[in-house]
């Protein structure tokens, strides 16, 4: 059994990020509880703490899901994502601190290391972190929210990326790496413009990759020729 609340609160990003759960699928404060040692009042604190950062929804006497994804949310989404990274990566370079960097640079290694070995789960993790800094950095009330929440749908809607199965989407991945080494040397150098160019430069990668999720090659027509050749076959 795991022990409490920040232990329930940190695995549910964790799930909810990797798609390990289902976007709309409900959640059970009991079973939850239970699990971690928790009672429903501190269950239900978490429930509203996600809920306020874009993780959750909380209805009316049906309790807590996971924050939905449908038409409507996605296409909000690629609509205003690129606009807000832009203005979250120019007033990152006016306002870091030099703690921040350190903590780019930290998140950068982790990510790079669990691109080498594969590890789809930390890739996820640590390249999330990675953007959530440039929030931080950032430090403005109104964008920040609007970034957390969309960088959980970004972590869903591209989870596959980090799970390269092809020579093409391992030398993205690559490509996503260099942008991360490129950021953080244009931030050291307070070089605004070289941020927002890479802002937009990641973006378009990573749409491409969002893409490819959501609109997957078909399969190939001829295979259910073959398939109804193959039955007339044994018909016959």
């Amino acid at each position: 059994m795991k022990n409490g609340k920040n232990s329930l609160y940190e695995d549910l990003k964790r799930l909810i990020l990797t798609m390990e759960l289902d976007p709309d699928q409900d959640l059970d404060e009991v079973s939850l509880g239970e699990g971690y040692g928790l009672s429903r009042t501190p269950v239900r604190e978490i429930f509203r703490r996600l809920e306020g950062e874009g993780y959750v929804e909380i209805r009316a006497n049906r309790g807590a899901r996971v924050s939905p994804m449908n038409h409507q949310t996605l296409r909000q989404f690629f609509l205003v994502a690129p606009m807000i990274y832009a203005a979250i990566g120019r007033l990152a370079v006016q306002n870091y601190k030099p703690k921040h960097l350190v903590d780019l640079k930290e998140t950068q290694e982790r990510f790079r290391t669990a691109s080498i070995t594969g590890d789809a789960l930390s890739m996820v993790l640590e390249n999330n972190r990675f953007h959530e800094i440039f929030g931080e950095m950032a430090g403005n009330a109104y964008l920040q929210p609007s970034l957390g929440r969309l960088l959980i749908d970004h972590a869903r809607i591209g989870h596959t990326f980090f799970r390269p199965r092809n020579s093409d989407m391992r030398q993205r991945l690559q490509l996503a790496v260099g942008h991360h080494d490129s950021f953080i040397t244009a931030l050291a150098s307070y070089d605004e413009n070289t941020v927002v160019d890479l802002v937009f430069e990641h973006w378009e990668l990573s749409r491409e990759n969002m893409e490819m999720f959501i609109a997957p090659e078909g399969i190939k027509a001829d295979a259910r020729v073959e398939m109804l050749t193959v039955s007339t076959e044994k018909i016959s």
